[in-house]
Order: C-alpha cells, then sequence, then structure tokens
C-alpha cells in the first residue's frame, strides 16, 4: 500500500501495487525517457515474494534505474471460453497513474485487435518525486444554498479565437485562469467542470465522458507541453478560482471506462482482470453488461472498485484541492455485483458518508443510468444534491405553453418538495435540488427557444444520437436565418423568463456556460464529439447580446442579495400562492401564477412575482399591501436597461397588465413594512 506508483524519499525507491486477482503472472516494464518500445526494466513478480491477497506488488530503488521515466505492467492469466480480456502483449496503463503519456506513435487501433502495442500505447509517468506545488494562502469557498452554479468544458470555454485569451493558453487550465475576472462580474460561485479525468485522444470524445483513468488529469488541457507539468497548471487553476471566492466541482466518471465493449480497447483494467471491475453477462458474444450506454459497466459489489473510486475521491480531494463532484450515471452506485438495483443500502454511499473529508463535501449526483431513475428520495445518497431533470422538463413545458402545467410549476418554484420531502421521516433541504433549464447534454438555452428539432447531422449518426423529446420552442420560426424581428424579440423574452423562473425558485440554481449571452450550437443537441465551433463558446455573442447577460448579472446579484430565495429550507408558511386574482387558476388551460414570498423570517424584503406564460396580455391584481408598498425591479417584456431596474419603480395603482409571456417581480422593503 498504497496502490500506483508512489515515491519513497527515505529509500529513494519506488513501491508499485497493482490489484490482479485472477492474473496469473504480471510483469513491471519501466521506461526511460527517450525509449517507449524497450523496457530498460522488466520486473516479473513472483507470487511468494511480491503478492499480498490479491495485490502485487514491489519496490524498485532509483539506482537501479535512473533514467527511469514512465512505466506499464504486462498481465496474463486464463480466459473464459469465448471471453478475451487477458492479453499479455497488451501494455496496460496503471489505474492509479497520476499521470498519463501517450507517445508520438500512439495508436488506438493497436489496443483494439491481437497483438502487440508495445511502443504506441500510453504509459504512467513517475513524477512523484519531481513535483511540488505551494498551496500556502488556499482557502476553499463553501457556499451551499445560496451557490450558483456555472457548468462550462474546459476546452470550449476560451478556445474558440474570439476567447480574448492568447492563443498559447486558449482552451486550457490557463485560459479558464484568464476568464475568472468574467465569472466573478456575472455572480458565479461555483464553477462544474464537464470531465477532466485523461482519456484517449484519439476516440473523438470532446466532452470527457469516456474515462481512461480516474487519478490523472488531462494533458491535453494543459498549455505547458511538458509531462507531468499539468498537475502544476491544474493545481494553479484551483487555487486561483478559490482566491476568486469560487469553488469547484468536478463531472466525474466512474461507472464506466473507454474500453468499451468486447470490440473497444485494451488499456488498462481490461487487461488487468475484466471480471474483476466490470459487470460481466453470460453470454460470450456480448459479455459486458451495458447500464452506461458507452459498452461497459463498473461493478460497484466489488469492494476493491470501490476502493479505487474512494481513493481517487480523496486524491482529488487532497492533491488538487477540488471541493465536490458531480457524479456521472449515479445509479449504477446502486447496483449489485449481479446488476440488479440496492435501492436501500448500496455500499459506497455509506463508504462516502463515513468519510469525515469526503462527507463532509458537495456531492452532486445525476441520479439515472440507461436503466434506472432514482431522481428525489429514490436515490440512496439522502445528503448529496441532485440534478433535478424534473425542473428542467416542467420549466420548458410551461413557457412553451403546454396545457396542464401549473401544479408542477408551483413544486418547482416552491422546492421540488414532491421530490424531496421535509417531512420527519426524510427531512431533504431545499438545496439539494440542483435546478437546471439546460446542460451539456441538450440544447443551449437559446437553442431551446429557436429549435423545434434537433440538428445533430454533423455528429456522424444520421441524426438518430441525441434527445428527441426536448420540449423547445422556436418562437415561431426553425432556427435564425430568415427569423422575423419580432419572433427574435420574443426568443430574448423567453431567455429571460427562463432565467427568472430558476433564479426565483428555491433549490441551487446551475446555468450553463454561455447562456449569459445566447451562445448557440446551431440546433446540436448532443455535440459530444464537436471539438470546433460547434462545441466551443462564441464569445462574439457576448458583445452582441450584452442586454441579456446584463439582465443574467443583476437577476443572479439580486437572488444573492435575497436570502429568502435561497434559504436552505422550504418555505412552508412564507408564500402565499395567488393567479391573476386571489385564487390559483389550476385548470388545465391555465398559465398564470403569482406569489408573494414573505422574507420577514430571514430579514429580507418581500417578494411578489407575477407569471404571464398566456400568448395575450393579463391584467394582475396585487394581493398584499398598497401600490406605495412595491417596487417593479423585473419586466422581461421591457427593453433594456428597463427590463431590470434598480433600486426599482413605484407603482401607482394595485392593478399590474403583464405583457404576453411574461414575469414581473416586486420588492417590499423590510423598513418600509416595520414603520
Amino acid at each position: 500500500m498504497p496502490l500506483g506508483a508512489t515515491w519513497i524519499p527515505e529509500e529513494q525507491a519506488f513501491n508499485f501495487a497493482v490489484y490482479a486477482q485472477n492474473a496469473e503472472s504480471v510483469t513491471l516494464l519501466i521506461y526511460s525517457a527517450d525509449d517507449w518500445a524497450k523496457p530498460i526494466l522488466k520486473f516479473p513478480f513472483d507470487y511468494l515474494r511480491n503478492k499480498s491477497g490479491r495485490i502485487w506488488h514491489c519496490r524498485i530503488p532509483l539506482n537501479q534505474v535512473p533514467d527511469a521515466r514512465y512505466y506499464a505492467y504486462s498481465v496474463s492469466g486464463q480466459n473464459a471460453a469465448g471471453f478475451t480480456g487477458f492479453d499479455p502483449d497488451k501494455i496496460l496503463v496503471d489505474p492509479y497513474a497520476k499521470c498519463v503519456f501517450f507517445p508520438p506513435g500512439f495508436d488506438r487501433k493497436l489496443a483494439m485487435g491481437p497483438g502487440s502495442n508495445a511502443g504506441k500505447a500510453p504509459l504512467g509517468v513517475l513524477t512523484g518525486y519531481r513535483i511540488f506545488f505551494d498551496w500556502t494562502g488556499d482557502v476553499p469557498p463553501r457556499p451551499e444554498s445560496d451557490a450558483i452554479i456555472y457548468e462550462l468544458h474546459v476546452k470550449g470555454f476560451t478556445k474558440n479565437p474570439n476567447s480574448g485569451v492568447h492563443p498559447s493558453r486558449a482552451g486550457t487550465y490557463s485560459g479558464a485562469i484568464e476568464k475568472i475576472p468574467y465569472l466573478q462580474e456575472l455572480g458565479i460561485t461555483v464553477v462544474e467542470l464537464m470531465p477532466i479525468f485523461q482519456r484517449d485522444p484519439q476516440e473523438g470524445d470532446y466532452w470527457g465522458y469516456m474515462p481512461l483513468n480516474f487519478f490523472a488529469p488531462y494533458g491535453q488541457y494543459a498549455a505547458t507541453r511538458y509531462v507531468a507539468e499539468q498537475h502544476i497548471e491544474f493545481k494553479e487553476m484551483i487555487k486561483a478560482f478559490h482566491k476568486a471566492g469560487i469553488a469547484v466541482v468536478l463531472d466525474v466518471v466512474y461507472n464506466h471506462t473507454c474500453e468499451g465493449d468486447r470490440r473497444g480497447p485494451t488499456y488498462s483494467l481490461k487487461g488487468f482482470d475484466s471480471a474483476g471491475y466490470y459487470m460481466l453477462s453470460t453470454d460470450p458474444a456480448d459479455p459486458f453488461v451495458n447500464y452506461s450506454g458507452t459498452g461497459n459497466t463498473l461493478n460497484f459489489g466489488q469492494a476493491h472498485v470501490r476502493k479505487m473510486v474512494m481513493d481517487s475521491l480523496r486524491y482529488w480531494k487532497d492533491e488538487m484541492h477540488i471541493d465536490g463532484f458531480r457524479f456521472d450515471l449515479a445509479s449504477v452506485f446502486s447496483r449489485n455485483a449481479d446488476g440488479s438495483l440496492n435501492w436501500g443500502d448500496a455500499p459506497i454511499f455509506n463508504e462516502i458518508a463515513a468519510d469525515p473529508e469526503l462527507g463532509r463535501m458537495a456531492l452532486v449526483a445525476e441520479p439515472w443510468d440507461t436503466g434506472a431513475y432514482q431522481l428525489g428520495c429514490g436515490f440512496p445518497g439522502t445528503t448529496w444534491l441532485q440534478w433535478n431533470a424534473r425542473f428542467r422538463d416542467d420549466m420548458r413545458r410551461f413557457l412553451k405553453g403546454d396545457p396542464g402545467m401549473l401544479p408542477d410549476l408551483m413544486r418547482r418554484i416552491y422546492g421540488s418538495d414532491d421530490l424531496f420531502p421535509d417531512n420527519r421521516a426524510d427531512a431533504y433541504h431545499a438545496f439539494q435540488s440542483v435546478n437546471y433549464i439546460d446542460s451539456h447534454d441538450g440544447f443551449t438555452l437559446y437553442d431551446l427557444v429557436a429549435y423545434n428539432q434537433k440538428n445533430n447531422w454533423k455528429n456522424g449518426h444520421n441524426n438518430q444520437d441525441g434527445m428527441d423529446q426536448n420540449f423547445s420552442w422556436n418562437c415561431g420560426h426553425e432556427g435564425d436565418v430568415g427569423a422575423p424581428a419580432e419572433v427574435l424579440a420574443l426568443r430574448r423574452k423567453q431567455v429571460k423568463n427562463f432565467c427568472c423562473l430558476l433564479l426565483l425558485s428555491n433549490g441551487v440554481p446551475m446555468l450553463r456556460a454561455g447562456d449569459e449571452f445566447l451562445n448557440t450550437q446551431f440546433g446540436n443537441n448532443n455535440p459530444y464529439n464537436q471539438d470546433n465551433e460547434i462545441g466551443w463558446l462564441d464569445w462574439g455573442q457576448l458583445p452582441a447580446n450584452q442586454d441579456i447577460f446584463r439582465f443574467f448579472k443583476k437577476m443572479i446579484a439580486f437572488r444573492k442579495s435575497h436570502p429568502s430565495l435561497c434559504r436552505s429550507r422550504f418555505w412552508r408558511k412564507d408564500v402565499s400562492w395567488y393567479g391573476t386574482g386571489s385564487a390559483v387558476d389550476l385548470s388545465s388551460d391555465s398559465h398564470t401564477l403569482a406569489f408573494c414570498l414573505h422574507g420577514a423570517s430571514q430579514a429580507d424584503d418581500d417578494i411578489y412575482v407575477m407569471i404571464n406564460a398566456y400568448w395575450d396580455e393579463l391584467q394582475f391584481q396585487i394581493q398584499e399591501g398598497t401600490p406605495q408598498d412595491w417596487l417593479r425591479v423585473v419586466d422581461t417584456s421591457l427593453p433594456s436597461p428597463e427590463d431590470f431596474s434598480e433600486p426599482g419603480l413605484p407603482l401607482r395603482c394595485s392593478t399590474y397588465n403583464l405583457a404576453p409571456r411574461s414575469i414581473v417581480v416586486l420588492v417590499r422593503s423590510l423598513i418600509d413594512q416595520n414603520r
């Protein structure tokens, strides 16, 4: 222990340890910096000397291999009938490698067929005795119910030439640092980085959801080209975010790897022990169970798989100072060794909760996989936050004008207590609902109001990939070409309406990078392989849409200045619900709602919100106080800067005519109430 390659300073030696339960022989391969095909040392493990339980291990003094720079393994064993796994010809990356090197001749195809891939296979890097980083002064922020999450792709965030980032740093960890002042101006408190685990650079996986390794940061996102120094650049990024008061959450993929199904490459876990790491079926022709939709599924019924994930989480927390994790397809964590769902007591949730450090971190679940949907109290991580896809869908359906959405709208605004009940038995908090209108997976916010149909032809799957049920509405014209001025104006208003509903609802709001300036993917709702202008943010849209950026910035500041909106508990008796009059119209053809959130319990102002998703102007009767009590802060039907007025404009009467498809927000000062 520990697993991986560990530098022992007092012995000037490396300790190597790898888990391979069913292997019959394991050979350590050590390479110099100049030759990636012929190892300078081959060390065959003797199970009588170099094996403890299921772990193969040895210790190699540096003076025996002074030129050591890279390492890998060769493993052999008996494969089940009709099943390929062990292959001594394949060069295997240590699952615990902290840095992965791809030689210039790296060839993915050689890892997919029979024969050796020596010299063209990824290798682990021996880094432990070379890297030092000074974390002095690093203070991690700890936003909770007041968090504003911003989901971004490290490369796509700054890769576009119009990002304003120097070309040498565009699309890198360093490039993200340059955009921190922008995030501060917008009001972001948490960045959620799309996956940065090392992956196969030849797979065409732009999004990053096909990990090769769970410990190494993606080297291709580093501005530096020196092997292993991406750790330094990554840490500099984290420290810079923290200095700016912004926490960092990693989107982590532990449910599968890039090794795919039986046709996929053998890079690491497959070659060490497929049966020990992956869920397997009884069909030799299709041996890998696929709850991830990508070819394989890790087996969380195995203790060593759970340990690998726990060790990875601790590494990113302790060594990289990450503040939290968003778990992709987290329902896989709930699956037993046979693939069945453990609804009540899945072991890894208990192990994470029992860890004195991990249990206190921000843990966010995508609470489903391809065969399970556990949103809300069905998810075993009872204290975790969860991506609330019901919020996404219900808000989209309401604003596009679907009938019968009023009851669902009220539940989502209130904090989704139907999914996260705050009764005595469950006692969920409202902030456990991560509310979002859109994410990387689907239309951008602008495309949501500009397209009825997905346009994924460039992905190469005959437009068959991506979600078909988007609940989008193009506002009367498909796409931008030839769109009339009135359609473009309605789209801007709908974007502001979405922004209001997101930031006025109880729960933690999450924005997708670029939505605040109408970034488009031209109707592509699944650009997972589009490492180009489709997948990159178009910063040229920012100056063109300063009015939308201003509205987002003002709404974020409004939310942060009103603790009543982002309290950790549900609103309960502090909220009163109305319609255009005194009663909420819950009929199927109703498209209007008003509510007053009383802020006295939070030492805050009262907030009165009126929502008209109908296609005609409607008059609302304000149900509380006198007109002189209220200031109008928001009216999404008005042009900028009148759409958000500071400190607000006084009302003249107790009625307000809401334009079609618009939202109005009023504020009543707590000081005025106490006079």
